[in-house]
């Protein structure tokens, strides 16, 4: 693996295991059913990923998004609301409290969210705390999540993989504490760190990692955003995005986080 800042593009790293395969994954299916299923899902993806307006990389230039200076340019305004945020730490929910599939990778309480937009998520409250966050969050075309992902001292998640290429990722460096270097994600065969103020945009579902085995607290303004697709197909994907706040395991996470803003509503 190889050592990079932000947004640096570089070769396959020579290792056992190819990562930038995005077939890798951490449950492979059993079952014929489950693994002609999977075929079929895998053949979307590489569909996708042949229609994409930008070229299949795992990680992305931020300047290949115009907004992203623009996001970049205002970071200090989203980092202010977070310090207020931040007071309450504590009491957030864990990851897997909002969306149980990630108890695959996580079951403790050192990964925190505060989520301001979600697909089938109504995040009203916590949206009335970061108005300029929500604002600059308007200048990322085909938003569907976005929230800030608090990882806690010494904190490793483990290797993993995205659900759907229909999406990009986003991580807008909030807060980064020393030693950086010990601040990193490995997306594919090469390994990352973050610099607060600036912007790292990746496909998740290629396999990737992240430690923070600093003594301080790793946040980022994490964001999903629809791929740029060719016409017509962003208009078919624009069609399964919005399907997908049917899912029952959407439905399901609108719920907690509806339930959890309550609750802290009737703290303040």
């Amino acid at each position: 693996m190889v050592n990079q800042t932000l947004t640096a593009n570089v070769p396959v790293a020579k290792t056992a295991m190819n990562y930038h395969d995005r077939t890798i994954r951490l449950n492979p299916p059993k079952g014929v059913v489950s693994k002609v299923g999977r075929s079929v899902f895998d053949w979307l993806e590489r569909r996708v990923a042949g229609v994409s307006v930008h070229p299949d990389l795992h990680v992305y230039d931020s300047s290949t998004f115009p907004w992203a200076a623009e996001v970049e340019s205002e970071w200090k305004l989203v980092r202010a609301e977070l310090d207020q945020v931040m007071k309450f730490r504590d009491q957030m929910p864990s990851f897997q409290d909002i969306l149980k599939e990630v108890s695959l990778i996580q079951t403790d309480d050192q990964w925190k969210t505060f989520f301001l937009l979600g697909i089938g998520m109504d995040c009203t409250e916590n949206a009335k705390r970061c108005p300029e966050t929500m604002r600059i969050l308007q200048k990322i075309p085909g938003v569907k999540t976005a929230f800030f992902s608090i990882l806690s001292p010494k904190k490793h998640i483990p290797a993993h993989r995205g659900a759907f290429n229909g999406v990009l990722r986003l991580h807008l460096a909030l807060m980064v504490p020393e030693p950086r270097e010990q601040v990193r994600i490995r997306i594919g065969n090469d390994i990352y760190n973050w610099t607060e103020g600036k912007a790292l945009i990746f496909d998740d579902t290629y396999n990737h990692e992240v430690w923070n085995d600093t003594d301080g607290y790793r946040v980022v303004l994490f964001v999903d955003f629809a791929r740029p697709l060719k016409s017509p197909w962003n208009k078919m994907l624009d069609g399964v995005l919005n399907m997908a706040s049917l899912a029952p395991f959407l439905r399901e996470a609108g719920m907690k986080q509806k339930k959890w803003e309550k609750k802290m509503e009737g703290k303040k």
